[in-house]
């Protein structure tokens, strides 16, 4: 026998059957609500609906879990790699090795872009955000490469799957040389998929670079604490437009202007740059502390829509920022600073009643940071990382007959107004 919820409204009882989760939450089944009572569920921000229902990852709030695929974030970061990672994701189970390999293969196969999309460089300035650049080109993949839209089967799929992964980071590695006035780094095939980025972004003509792997490690991992984080704004928002029978490649570049912006995937710059005034000396902790008390300003990179206790990511990334820093012998200035700030925070009982604890925004600026990703970069490198989550999420959405995403409201203009013809206005 089905659970169910039952309603009183307008002197009737209805009954709203009762969904099971494997784990987690279980959710009311509203599809019918308007229907049998004609009354919508209002919910700004979504923070209580469950929107679709997926298999891919698993959150806990308020015990700070996260899953792929039921595997614990710590054991992705202890012993996967980015590219095994993004299967696993994609494709519901890890990979063999000989799936793995072909794998990269494909991935090889698919790094660089049609020769001239490289005229879209030119058209933007020096000065251009790159965020709207790798949105606007990967956008445009498609007229360049047709046959890679083609998803009507599981081969197709596969190839537009890494041509979409692999050229992401091509065109984020040429949009950072068009910026800085420097020549374009052609992908080496010879390397791996965080190594490759690497010497993308930082090679010279006359001088390649070659990362140590402790550089290709904490690159790796940053990627994959980011792959994929159920039912956010800017995987909802490849969802929807999805829905629409959009193709993968447009879907994905609306995940990246969702990701633009400072709340979701720009967090990490705001980040840095709070943590930059503290340790220039523009005011101590202590006073910043006070001042986000009163509500004066804003504690980036602390409390998270889901999490009430620490972010799982945050605690993996905090330590890898130290074995980077010690491995490549550098030191960094803010990190005296961020460790002062969570300090402070976290024995603060105002902090500690309102659950704010570090999010994975407070530690990935300073891995990018050591790896020497500039500040215009951040969200960029968020968008790579995120890319198998946006893509299994698409796929999902659009297995079987997808459902057009159609979003109801609670109208609150006028009933009717009177038109007044111009002359009289």
């Amino acid at each position: 026998m089905t659970d169910t919820v039952a309603l009183e409204y307008n002197g009737q009882r209805f009954e709203l059957p009762l969904l099971s989760a494997t784990t987690g939450e279980k959710s009311i089944d509203v599809r019918d609500l308007r229907k049998l009572t004609g009354l919508t569920a209002f919910d700004p921000g979504f923070g209580n609906t469950a929107s679709c229902a997926s298999r891919i990852t698993y959150v806990n709030g308020e015990k700070g879990i996260l899953r792929y695929r039921g595997i614990p974030i710590e054991t992705v970061a202890e012993k996967m790699l980015f590219t095994e990672t993004a299967w696993l994701l994609i494709y519901g189970r890890l990979p063999t090795k000989a799936e793995l390999k072909t794998f990269s293969a494909r991935l090889t196969n698919n790094e660089l872009l049609h020769e001239g999309l490289l005229h879209h460089f030119d058209a933007f300035p020096p000065s251009g955000q790159p965020m709207s650049i790798l949105s606007a080109v990967v956008n445009s993949l498609i007229c360049y490469s047709p046959e890679i839209m083609d998803t009507t089967n599981e081969e197709a799929m596969r190839n537009a799957v890494a041509a979409i992964i692999s050229k992401v980071r091509t065109i984020a590695a040429f949009s950072y040389r068009k910026a800085m006035g420097l020549p374009f780094v052609y992908p080496d095939p010879n390397r791996s998929y965080c190594d490759n980025f690497l010497h993308m972004m930082f090679s010279l003509p006359n001088k390649p670079h070659q990362p140590t792997e402790a550089a290709v490690r904490a690159l790796n991992l940053f990627l994959m604490l980011h792959a994929d984080h159920e039912q956010n704004c800017s995987t909802s928002t490849v969802r929807i437009v999805g829905s629409a029978e959009t193709n993968l490649f447009s879907s994905v570049a609306s995940g990246i202007c969702a990701l633009w912006g400072k709340l979701h995937g720009g967090a990490n710059v705001a980040v840095f740059e709070m943590l930059s005034r503290l340790s220039g000396g523009e005011e101590t902790v202590p006073e910043f502390v006070e001042r986000v008390k009163r509500r004066e300003v804003r504690l980036m990179g602390f409390g998270h829509r889901v999490y009430k206790t620490f972010d799982p990511r945050a605690k993996i990334l905090k330590k890898a920022v130290f074995d980077l820093l010690d491995a490549e012998h550098t030191d960094d200035p803010l990190i005296d600073t961020a460790l002062e700030l969570e300090q402070a925070a976290l024995n603060d009982d105002y902090f500690k009643e309102r659950h704010l604890y570090p999010n994975v925004d407070f530690y990935s600026g300073m891995i990018l940071r050591a790896l020497k990703i500039p500040l215009n970069m951040y969200t960029v490198m968020f968008a790579i990382g995120r890319m198998p989550g946006w893509i299994a999420n698409w796929r999902e959405n659009n297995e079987g007959q997808p459902k057009l995403a159609r979003p109801r409201q609670l109208y609150e203009g006028p009933v009717e107004t009177p038109f007044i013809p111009i002359e009289f206005r």
